[in-house]
C-alpha cells in the first residue's frame, strides 16, 4: 500500500482467502470497481464508460403500479448459451440488490456466480439460454435514477416510485423482445429471489419452475428495518443534497451515506460467529481502538463501503431498497397464503443455515405452502446470508439435482 491510500486498505488483518479474495470480494456483483483514491459522486454505468460484456434493450415506455409512466426504457442484459428452436430452454437469472448483469463472463473466469453458470455447470450454458439484465432502477445500465430523463439530465429524485412488479414488468418485455414466452426456470437469491416470486405470481404462465433462494413472498418487518436504517444513512448525508448530486465534483457526492447503507446491510449478510473466527476483538493493524483506532472488524466494513460507493449510486439504492420494503406478491390478490397456493409450477426453496437476515424456518414456511415444492434445501454456511454466493459446491448440487427432476 501506498501512504495515501485510505486507511482501511493499510495492513488489514489476515482474513478468509475465500471470501475475501482480492482482498475482499464483491460477492454480489460481477463488475469489480478499479481502485481509486477519489471516490466519484456515482458508480453507476454511464453512457460512454467501458459496457464490458454488456447488452442493451430498449423496451419502450413502461406504466407504473402506483401510476405514473416511464417514457423510455432500457434494460443492459447479458447472455449466454443459445436459444433452442421452440424457445423452451430459457432461463432467467435475478440478481441481489448491489448485483449486476454480469453473472458470468464468456470466458468463465469472472461473474458472481461464474461456478454456477456456464459451460457443464448446474446452469449448463450448453443446454439452456441463461438470460440476466440489470434491474429496472438499478445503475449498472439499465434505466434509474443516474440515467438521463427526457430533459437530458439525470432523473436523480424525480425518478418515481417502482415496485418489484414494475421490475418484473420490464423483464417481461424484454422476454418479449426475445420471442420468450415462458421461461424454462426463473432463478434469483435474496432480493432477486423477491423478483423470482413475483413473477411467479404476476406471470405463473410464462414460468415454468421457479428457484428460490434465500427470499420470501413479502419483506418482513425486521427486513424493513434494516432498509429503513440504510435509507436514513443516505439520506442524512449532507452531500446527497435530497438526490441533486451529479453535478458535484469528485469526493463531494454522498459516499459516507451510502457506505453506511452498505456497512449496516453488510453485517445482516454475515453472521456472529464468523466475525468472532475471523475477527474477534483484534485491532486493526497499526491502530489502537483505546487512542481512536478501529478493531480490524471495522476496517474490514469500511473497505465494503468504500468499495461500494466507487460502483454504485446511492439514488438508486434508495429506489431499489423502497421497492424491496413494498414487496408483497399478495397485495391486492387476497394476501400472501392465497397466492403462494396459487403457485403450482414445480419450486426449488433454498434456505442458508446460518442466514440471520431470511431465516431458516421462515425459508420452511415457504418451502410448505409451494405446492410445487418438496421440502426445503439447506446450504451449509458459517458465512450467513451470502452463504448462496460462497459456498457453490453446495448451491450448484442442489440446482443440478432440481433441473434434473424437472426432466
Amino acid at each position: 500500500m501506498t501512504p495515501e491510500s485510505p486507511s482501511f486498505l493499510v495492513g488489514h488483518a489476515p482474513l478468509d482467502p475465500v471470501t475475501d479474495a482480492e482482498p475482499i470480494r464483491d460477492f454480489d456483483t460481477g463488475y469489480r470497481p478499479a481502485p481509486r483514491l477519489t471516490v466519484p459522486v456515482t458508480g453507476a454505468w454511464r453512457e460512454g464508460d467501458d459496457p464490458g460484456e454488456r447488452e442493451f434493450a430498449d423496451i419502450g415506455p413502461l406504466e407504473l403500479e402506483l401510476g405514473g409512466r416511464l417514457p423510455a426504457v432500457r434494460l443492459a442484459y447479458e447472455t449466454w448459451g443459445s436459444l433452442d428452436a421452440d424457445v423452451s430452454n430459457a432461463v432467467l437469472l435475478c440478481h441481489a440488490l448491489t448485483g449486476d448483469s454480469h453473472a458470468t463472463s464468456r470466458s468463465g473466469e469472472d461473474g458472481w456466480w461464474n461456478d454456477v453458470v456456464g459451460p457443464g455447470l448446474a446452469i449448463d450454458t450448453d443446454r439452456y439460454f441463461v438470460v440476466c439484465p440489470n434491474v429496472l432502477g438499478g445503475c449498472q445500465g439499465s434505466t434509474g435514477p443516474a440515467s438521463p430523463a427526457p430533459d437530458g439530465a439525470p432523473w436523480g429524485p424525480r425518478f418515481p416510485e417502482i415496485t418489484i412488479r414494475d421490475m418484473c414488468a420490464a423483464e417481461a418485455k424484454l422476454a418479449d423482445l426475445f420471442g420468450i414466452s415462458r421461461w424454462a426456470m426463473v432463478a434469483g437469491a435474496s432480493f432477486g429471489g423477491s423478483r423470482v416470486m413475483e413473477w411467479g405470481a404476476t406471470y405463473p404462465e410464462r414460468v415454468g419452475s421457479i428457484a428460490v433462494l434465500v427470499a420470501g413472498p413479502a419483506s418482513t418487518a425486521e427486513q424493513v428495518a434494516y432498509a429503513h436504517f440504510q435509507i436514513c444513512a443516505i439520506q442524512g448525508d449532507p452531500k446527497w443534497r435530497a438526490g441533486n448530486y451529479y453535478d458535484a465534483p469528485e469526493d463531494d457526492g454522498p459516499s459516507q451515506g451510502l457506505g453506511l447503507a452498505r456497512e449496516i446491510a453488510h453485517l445482516s449478510y454475515r453472521c456472529a460467529p464468523e466475525l468472532d473466527t475471523r475477527f474477534g476483538r483484534s485491532p486493526q493493524r497499526g491502530e489502537d481502538p483505546l487512542h481512536g483506532g478501529r478493531f480490524a472488524v471495522q476496517s474490514y466494513l469500511d473497505y465494503h463501503a468504500h468499495k461500494l460507493a466507487l460502483r454504485f449510486d446511492a439514488n438508486s439504492y434508495l429506489t431499489i431498497s423502497r421497492a424491496f420494503i413494498t414487496h408483497d406478491i399478495g397485495r391486492g390478490r387476497g394476501g400472501v397464503d392465497a397466492v403462494l397456493a396459487e403457485m403450482r409450477m414445480p419450486a426449488l426453496v433454498v434456505a442458508v443455515d446460518s442466514d440471520r437476515l431470511f431465516y431458516p424456518a421462515d425459508m420452511r414456511r415457504l418451502a410448505d405452502a409451494l405446492p410445487g415444492a418438496t421440502g426445503v434445501r439447506t446450504v451449509r454456511s458459517r458465512h450467513g446470508h451470502d452463504g448462496f454466493l460462497v459456498e457453490n459446491d453446495q448451491v450448484s448440487s442442489i440446482i443440478s439435482e432440481f433441473l434434473a427432476s424437472l426432466n
